[in-house]
């Protein structure tokens, strides 16, 4: 019977993180005491404050996180927010790499909670800041000379999917690579997807 327990746990995420289990057991008994509702969004426990994402519980290789959705508004009073990469601007983590920090941590990780509903709340936006522009790839600017029409289905993208395909050219290190890569995507762009789409 124990193992059946077991497995359904593990099946509650869908195999993520499984090393995690106890440790997002003990958040959502923490978030379950707080004014939220919870849906799984994302192959993870999310909670709602009056329909609005407030905060995620998720796990990786070396740590389980709650993300807060405005994380980046809240005061750090305990300092312990992580912002996940530089690219990140609005969200923030609380990282734990025990059971037993969470329950140290309890009444820290319930005050940026409220805090976070407060912010909500207030109807504060994250003002997000322009990243910079990414640099054309010379191999790109060459398929454009040599396709007027790829070229104008390129500049007709959003903002956002330019700047994907750009990260994604620039990223190869060699030129041969970078040529197969914009071949590869040529396609899409030319229908007007976005990398992913």
């Amino acid at each position: 019977m124990e193992q059946k327990v077991q497995q359904k746990r593990k099946d509650k995420f869908d195999g993520k993180a499984a090393i995690w289990i106890e440790a997002v057991d003990e958040l959502q008994r923490i978030l379950q005491e707080l004014p939220l509702t919870e849906e799984k969004k994302w192959g993870w426990p999310c909670y709602l404050h009056e329909g609005k994402n407030i905060v995620l519980i998720h796990g990786f290789k070396e740590y389980c996180a709650l993300l807060l959705f405005k994380g980046a508004l809240l005061e750090d009073t305990h300092q312990l927010l992580v912002q996940q990469t530089e690219q990140v601007q609005a969200a923030r983590q609380l990282r734990f790499t025990t059971v037993q920090q969470i329950k140290e941590q309890e009444s820290a990780i319930k005050s940026y909670i409220m805090q976070a509903i407060a912010v909500e709340r207030s109807g504060k936006k994250v003002v997000y800041k322009q990243n910079h522009e990414q640099e054309y790839p010379s191999e790109l600017l060459q398929e454009f000379e040599a396709h007027p029409a790829f070229e104008q289905a390129f500049r007709s993208l959003t903002p956002g999917r330019q700047r994907a395909y750009l990260f994604q050219f620039n990223a190869a290190k060699q030129s041969k690579t970078r040529i197969e890569r914009i071949k590869k995507f040529m396609p899409q762009i030319l229908q007007g997807r976005g990398i992913n789409e």
